[in-house]
């Protein structure tokens, strides 16, 4: 299973939130770069980074920082945020992410995934994040109407390949995951499942390892020093 330990940019800084709330937004590293190098000397291969500008509004005021890590960390960088148009996912791959997350737009433009998959192939995921349930947009904060399994299902429709899904609720809290909702989506498609949010401890990385996802993405258990990310990596096997 793929370890991506996450760094979220906002206003040009790490942060992490609370249920996605913006408003609880607090500094957790004061530098993206040396972050994901300590990722990288930890045994990460990935790190997975969110513009959340780029999700709120659409500005890429973070885009320098990102561009910053993916040319000097030596990890493969996976970027959601504000991928809402065609133009933004050419110069998203162009800047070289090796896997570039569409969230909103799979809902509110879904002519922007296919556009992606025709171009970009596997280096396309679709993030899935969810409130009881449905699916939320725009940096979580509207109801799309959909359910997560619907989403995801036609997401597989249409040829993409890998899933991120996240629990809205846990994200940020230290709770644990939704292992149930992750073992419905999993068994509901054939994608490569990345599990994202409330991933806490050994004990929870060794459960989705068991479970046969792909991945899993570590936030907030990295930050707060609940969760040793080598100790992570080595329980979850080769990186690359």
């Amino acid at each position: 299973m793929i370890i991506l330990p996450a760094i979220d940019m906002k206003d040009g800084r790490c942060v992490r939130l609370r249920k996605g709330e913006f408003s609880t937004a607090s500094q957790v590293a004061a530098d993206a770069l040396k972050t994901a190098r300590a990722f990288a000397a930890a045994g990460a291969g990935w790190v997975h980074m969110v513009d959340l500008d780029g999700a709120r509004n659409g500005e890429r005021t973070n885009f320098s920082y990102i561009r910053e890590v993916i040319e000097g960390a030596g990890l493969s960088v996976e970027l959601g945020g504000g991928i809402k148009t065609q133009e933004d996912v050419d110069a998203v791959a162009d800047a070289g992410v090796s896997r570039l997350v569409i969230g909103s737009a799979a809902v509110t433009s879904p002519q922007v995934v296919d556009y992606a998959l025709r171009r970009y192939g596997n280096r396309v995921a679709v993030g899935i994040d969810c409130l009881d349930g449905r699916v939320r947009t725009a940096g979580w904060e509207e109801d799309s109407g959909l359910s997560g399994l619907e989403l995801a299902r036609r997401m597989e429709e249409k040829g993409v390949k890998t899933l991120i899904f996240t629990d809205i609720s846990t994200d940020g809290m230290l709770s644990g995951p939704s292992f149930d909702q992750l073992a419905a989506l999993h068994k509901a498609v054939g994608c490569d499942i990345v599990a994202s949010g409330g991933v806490t401890t050994l004990d929870d990385v060794k459960r989705l390892r068991d479970m046969g996802l792909y991945g899993a993405i570590i936030g907030k258990a990295y930050y707060a020093g609940t969760l040793d990310l080598a100790e992570a990596i080595r329980e979850a096997g080769p990186q690359r």
